[in-house]
């Protein structure tokens, strides 16, 4: 259930996320009309439109929004552009993308998880194509991609990844081995050359780099 109260709480949220740096306002607007409470288990709902990071459980977590909206942002999401996400977790990442018109392929490796989302979605009026597997791996069947999401801390870039991107098309990924990850937007120029950015510090939950996990 949606009500007025959810629905002021975030546009509070929406603001809050502005006065920090967002400025793609059809970011902000997606936002705005997402009922992150939903994605949420119950005992959290209170605290569904405080901009923090909460457990879903299988150790994962429902991103802070800021740091969806800022991963959105560098992803520069365009009308029919064809996005791999790896690490559905709860699928509000994905619901994001979706209301910016992308089409939105999604990979996760908790069962637990991808059984729960995928049910979930579809009732919230979303339609990603959700997979349960390894996203180290990609989707090569679906390659390639204009655009690829990794929303878990990555030790390494995926070379099997990098391969499904087009030419001309970014990764957003935060890397790094310790507790905290250095964003970075990394653009496909030619099949093995490459070019990157940086874009500060974050947190993320590890991406698991074995077998999907039941």
């Amino acid at each position: 259930m949606d009500t007025y109260r959810h629905k002021g709480l975030r546009k509070q949220l929406v603001d809050e996320i502005r006065q920090k740096g967002i400025k793609d306002e059809s970011i902000l607007m997606a936002i705005d009309k997402i009922p992150r409470h939903l994605f949420m288990d119950s005992s959290f709902l209170e605290f569904a439109y405080e901009d923090k990071p909460f457990p879903i459980g299988s150790g994962q977590t429902i991103s802070q929004p800021y740091t969806v909206a800022f991963q959105t942002e560098l992803l520069e999401v365009r009308e029919g552009d064809k996005i791999l996400e790896i690490g559905t977790g709860s699928g509000y990442q994905a619901c994001v993308l979706i209301e910016l018109g992308a089409k939105v392929y999604s990979i996760e490796r908790q069962k637990k998880l991808y059984t729960r989302t995928k049910e979930l979605l579809p009732n919230l009026g979303y339609n990603p194509k959700l997979f349960y597997g390894d996203g180290n791996l990609g989707l090569p069947t679906f390659a390639p991609f204009d655009k690829i999401i990794i929303t878990a801390g990555a030790p390494i870039v995926p070379d099997k990844l990098l391969g499904q991107l087009k030419i001309g098309g970014s990764m957003i990924i935060p890397l790094g081995k310790g507790s905290s990850q250095i964003m970075k937007r990394i653009f496909k120029v030619a099949e093995n050359k490459f070019t990157e950015t940086e874009h500060g510090l974050f947190r993320f939950v590890p991406l698991l780099n074995h077998k999907a996990n039941d």
